[in-house]
C-alpha cells in the first residue's frame, strides 16, 4: 500500500530539477548546435573564407592571402538545390569574383571580370580592347612581357569570332559561327593576341591581373552566371609560403596585408 510518505517521496523525485552536471551538458550541446547552425547559415548565404593558391592575380592578390568572400551580393545559392537567392546587384566590369571553374566545378577560381554579355573583346600586344576601345588597366601586371605563347587550348575561340566585315558589333551567334569557319585558317590566337570575340548572354569573360601567368578565359572560355559564387571583400590573413621553412604560416606573416580591401 502506497503510504503518504512514499507518495510524497516519489513526487519529489519526479519534480526534482536535473543535476548540475546534466544541466551543464545540455547547455553545452545546445550551444554547439546553435553555433554550427549559425556557421552553416553564414557560410552558405553571407560570407565564406577563400585562400589564394596561385599567382594569377599577383599585383592585387598574393599567394597565401586568405579572403572573406561576400556571397550575398550576386545571390547566394541555397544548399543542395541549385537555386540562387535574388542578387543585390549583377556583376560589373572590373569586379574581382570567385567562381567555380567551368572545366572542373569542384575547384574555385578568383579572377577579374573584363567582359559582360554582348561585349566584344580582343587583345593586341597584351593590351585589352573592349568594344573597339583600348582599356587602361592600372591593376594589371606583366611578369613575362617579352614572351607570347600560342596553344591549342585557344581554339575554342573560333566559335565566337566576329566577322571581319562587322568589327566590334554584336553579330548573332549563328553568324559568328559561320564567320569563324571562314576565318579559322587565318586565325592563330596567342596569349597576348586574340579576338575579337563576343561574350554570349548569361556569361562573363574573366582574366587574371597577372596577365602573363594566369589560366583564365583566354584558355578555357566564358564563365556562366550560375557559376559565380561571390565577391572577395578583404584580406583577413596573409603569409608568404615557403616549403623550406617550418611553420611558415606563423613565421612569414604579412602583417601589412591584414584588413586590405580588394578592388
Amino acid at each position: 500500500m502506497l503510504t503518504e510518505r512514499r507518495r510524497t517521496s516519489a513526487l519529489d523525485r519526479v519534480n526534482r530539477p536535473p543535476s548540475a552536471g546534466f544541466t551543464f551538458l545540455w547547455e553545452w550541446i545546445r550551444s554547439v548546435v546553435v553555433a554550427l547552425a549559425l556557421f552553416f547559415v553564414i557560410r552558405s548565404f553571407f560570407v565564406e573564407a577563400f585562400k589564394i593558391p596561385t599567382g594569377s592575380m599577383e599585383g592585387t592578390l598574393l599567394v597565401g592571402d586568405f579572403l572573406l568572400v561576400n556571397k550575398l551580393v550576386y545571390g547566394a545559392e541555397i544548399p543542395f538545390t541549385g537555386v540562387k537567392l535574388p542578387a543585390l546587384r549583377t556583376p560589373a566590369r572590373g569586379d574581382v569574383v570567385v567562381f567555380q571553374w567551368p572545366v572542373d566545378k569542384s575547384k574555385n577560381f578568383v579572377k577579374r571580370i573584363v567582359g559582360l554579355p554582348g561585349d566584344t573583346l580582343e587583345m593586341r600586344q597584351g593590351g585589352l580592347v573592349r568594344n573597339g576601345r583600348p582599356q587602361r588597366e592600372s591593376y594589371v601586371s606583366h611578369t613575362a612581357p617579352g614572351s607570347d605563347v600560342s596553344d591549342e587550348e585557344f581554339n575554342w575561340q573560333l566559335d565566337y569570332l566576329l566577322s571581319s566585315s562587322a568589327p566590334h558589333k554584336a553579330t548573332p551567334l549563328s553568324s559568328v559561327q559561320v564567320a569563324s569557319l571562314e576565318a579559322s585558317p587565318r586565325y592563330h590566337p596567342s596569349r597576348n593576341n586574340w579576338g575579337p570575340l563576343i561574350v554570349p548572354e548569361g556569361n562573363y569573360f574573366v582574366l587574371g591581373d597577372n596577365r602573363d601567368n594566369s589560366l583564365d578565359s583566354r584558355y578555357w572560355g566564358f564563365v556562366a552566371d550560375s557559376l559565380v559564387r561571390g565577391q572577395p571583400l578583404v584580406v583577413y590573413y596573409s603569409y608568404d609560403p615557403d616549403g623550406a621553412v617550418k611553420l611558415d604560416w606563423l613565421t612569414r606573416v604579412r602583417w601589412k596585408r591584414f584588413g586590405e580591401m580588394i578592388q
